[in-house]
């Protein structure tokens, strides 16, 4: 079991960060929401907290994380769990420190581009969360 973290950033305008992942790296060229592994030990949100920090120079406060989704992925030789949390607040201007490039989408936006299999069906669960606010 994979478990991995990823954050649903959203903006004022009711935008969600998406970066492109490296040409070096599997799945290069999709654009995903930024996260990355939790370590042993490590509890999800404060694994968020750091890959936040490593992938894009923002401090977020774990309280400003809130649980929204997840996704259950077999995969070739183990299976992911990815866990998609909502976050409006960070300290910081996000930069793509381990990535292609950053954009900043409406979620019914997302629809449109290249986005890895378990990210695809967080974009209908975004586009309701975003539109209770």
């Amino acid at each position: 079991m994979m478990l991995v973290v990823a954050a649903a950033l959203t903006n004022h305008e009711g935008q969600v960060l998406v970066q492109q992942r490296p040409l070096d790296t599997t799945l290069a060229g999709l654009w995903e929401f930024p996260g990355g592994k939790v370590e042993p030990g490590e509890q999800p949100e404060a694994a968020l907290v750091r890959e936040l920090w490593e992938e894009l120079a923002i401090e977020v406060d774990p309280a400003a994380l809130t649980a929204l989704t997840f996704a259950s992925v077999p995969l070739a030789d183990r299976h992911l769990l990815l866990l998609l949390y909502l976050c409006g607040e960070w300290r910081g201007v996000p930069q793509p420190l381990a990535a292609t490039g950053l954009a900043w989408h409406h979620p019914s936006a997302l629809r449109k581009i290249a986005m890895p299999p378990a990210d695809i069906p967080f974009i209908a669960v975004l586009e309701a969360a975003l539109k209770a606010r």
